[in-house]
């Protein structure tokens, strides 16, 4: 019998996941890096690190006393263009915990050939713990975007998991002038296919501003948090913190099918959808970890 017998066919093995990115030429990547964390005396270490092209880290942080590890990822080539593909690689081994950010924002300006690719695989050990929290994606216009990003976690892992789409400058003054950007995460554990989640924004065939859409909104927030002490205490707690911003916002948190809960933030900002998703993000540290809130240093 199928390991996943309500999902036959579906699986994708995190070895056959690298084994697939593994097999595009190392040209073909404008920029790669790889990075493997584990425990050692209380603290989160890089054990290996490697970085190729137009991808680069800053030095690490330890931003309180938990021995949380906080990585900067850097694009010195300034933004996205035409056909650039990057790859991300993040292996935390057991207990491993890091804080992943962006220096800034990720832009990307006009792709008339082809789309821009940011491919991303996680691999998350037991106990291990990842928060991904990039600064948002600019997408100008003409642009295209494709990111994929791949999780393979053990159940006893916690992942936090969030971007923010940002509607870049044009010419006219209109907000929506990108061709298409698709966000599209795929969580497995022990092998079996557990969480999708899948946003695709095509403004010149669906006018995002219409009903049903948008609706008058401009930025789009998500947030994916899974974790086995997940409930439904805390998740009425993030519909709460979402609920105290909804005169400017419009944002609704619902229970994935493994223990935990996705949001969905819309505004008229960056900084409000950001603060929004911040927010249930520090509730998460601070239920869970008896952490602070987060206090990014990028230098």
């Amino acid at each position: 019998m199928s390991p996943c017998p309500l999902a036959t066919g579906q699986n994708e093995p995190a070895g056959l996941e690298r084994a697939a990115s593994s097999s595009v030429k190392d040209n073909a990547w404008r920029g790669e890096l790889e990075l493997i964390l584990a425990s050692r005396a209380g603290r989160s270490v890089a054990v290996r690190q490697y970085h190729r092209g137009s991808l680069r880290v800053l030095r690490p942080h330890y931003l309180d006393t938990s021995g949380q590890v906080t990585y900067a990822v850097v694009n010195p080539g300034g933004g996205y263009v035409d056909g650039d593909r990057y790859r991300v690689d993040l292996a935390l081994e057991p207990g491993a915990d890091l804080l992943l950010t962006t220096q800034s924002a990720t832009k990307v300006y006009r792709s008339p050939r082809a789309d821009t690719l940011q491919q991303t695989h996680v691999s998350l050990g037991a106990g291990a713990r990842l928060e991904y929290l990039p600064d948002q994606l600019i997408a100008y216009r003409d642009s295209r975007y494709r990111q994929d990003t791949r999780v393979s976690m053990d159940p006893s892992a916690t992942l936090v998991l969030a971007d923010v789409v940002t509607p870049g400058w044009s010419p006219t003054g209109e907000p929506f002038r990108y061709d298409r950007v698709r966000l599209r995460t795929r969580v497995h554990m022990t092998g079996c296919p557990s969480v999708v989640d899948n946003l695709l924004l095509q403004p010149q065939t669906h006018g995002l501003a219409g009903l049903g859409f948008f609706e008058g909104y401009t930025h789009v927030g998500s947030l994916v948090v899974l974790d086995p002490r997940a409930d439904d205490a805390a998740l009425a707690e993030a519909r709460d913190i979402l609920t105290e911003r909804s005169g400017h916002l419009r944002a609704g948190a619902s229970a994935t099918p493994m223990p935990g809960f996705a949001v969905r933030v819309l505004g008229r900002s960056t900084p409000e959808v950001a603060e929004a998703i911040e927010a249930v993000v520090n509730l998460v540290r601070a239920r869970w970890f008896g952490q602070g809130a987060v206090n990014l240093r990028k230098y």
